[in-house]
């Protein structure tokens, strides 16, 4: 439960802090989105996957980022109609939620990410 806490807060603030350094700006539901995937990546990749490649832990990471960002489009852009972000004119694009190149740069975030999960894991948080 604590290192759940632990992985919620940092991603809650890391999420929107990347944002901010990428976009200039960044939403609240990001926090939330934040929390929730590095929750997901500790689960799924340091856990479920932990014995899968390397590659395999990254691409898990990348589609669970990147569904949670759909889920979060969905609710936020479409359903509550805040056009908070839109990638219709990114290519590859589902809904303009989503998009490959965010995609592809999430696999590699999920490294750090998988780090600090490992780190975690090892000091018995």
């Amino acid at each position: 439960m604590r290192k759940d806490s632990i992985l919620f807060l940092t991603g809650s603030c890391a999420y929107p802090t990347l944002e901010m350094a990428w976009r200039g700006h960044t939403h609240y539901s990001m926090a939330l989105a934040g929390g929730v995937c590095l929750c997901l990546i500790d689960h799924v990749c340091c856990g479920m996957l932990e014995s899968h490649s390397l590659f395999t832990r990254c691409l898990a990471g990348s589609g669970l980022i990147t569904g949670v960002e759909l889920a979060a489009g969905i609710i936020v852009n479409q359903v509550m109609g805040l056009g908070v972000w839109d990638y219709s004119d990114m290519p590859m694009n589902i809904m303009g939620q989503v998009c490959l190149p965010y995609s592809l740069l999430w696999f590699g975030l999920t490294l750090p990410a998988m780090a600090l999960c490992g780190l975690l894991r090892e000091r018995r948080v």
